[in-house]
């Protein structure tokens, strides 16, 4: 059963955006701030990337842990409507899979930051999901994430 009234509930909802969240805008400036230069929600590719490091054929998707089933204290699947959420937040994980699936094909390298590895209450949360992300970007993976032990 639900804490909140429907209308509560709807309002909540419709507060939630999908573009420049808080753990996307932190993780932009940190970028700017180490020179990257980037592109922002890009049309051209698939699943309009949150950053495209055109220079390093580079995408960086900031995920929310709800909204993308991620195996941490973040997530919990709300227990009204079960199936509904279920079946959404699923598809959710799989439109993220085939998008993925697309960009490496075309050559680009997706790395994934997870809102609990930048919303954790550390003070240099975001910079060192930044290192993580350098330190991968002289790699030759074609996908990373941070945090890694997801």
């Amino acid at each position: 059963m639900d804490i909140v009234n429907k209308q509560t509930r709807s309002r909540y909802m419709s507060g939630i955006r999908s573009k420049n969240t808080r753990p996307e805008v932190s993780i932009r400036k940190e970028l700017h701030r180490r020179g990257y230069r980037y592109r922002l929600h890009s049309r051209k590719l698939p699943g309009k990337p949150d950053v495209v490091l055109t220079k390093y054929r580079t995408v960086v998707l900031v995920n929310g842990c709800f909204w993308h089933m991620h195996g941490c204290k973040l997530f919990k699947l709300p227990q009204t409507r079960t199936d509904f959420w279920r079946e959404k937040l699923e598809g959710n994980v799989k439109r993220d899979l085939r998008n993925k699936d697309l960009l490496n094909q075309s050559g680009w390298r997706v790395f994934v930051v997870w809102e609990c590895g930048v919303k954790i209450k550390k003070q240099n949360a975001v910079e060192q999901a930044v290192d993580a992300f350098e330190t991968w970007l002289d790699t030759e993976c074609m996908n990373g994430e941070y945090p890694a032990d997801s």
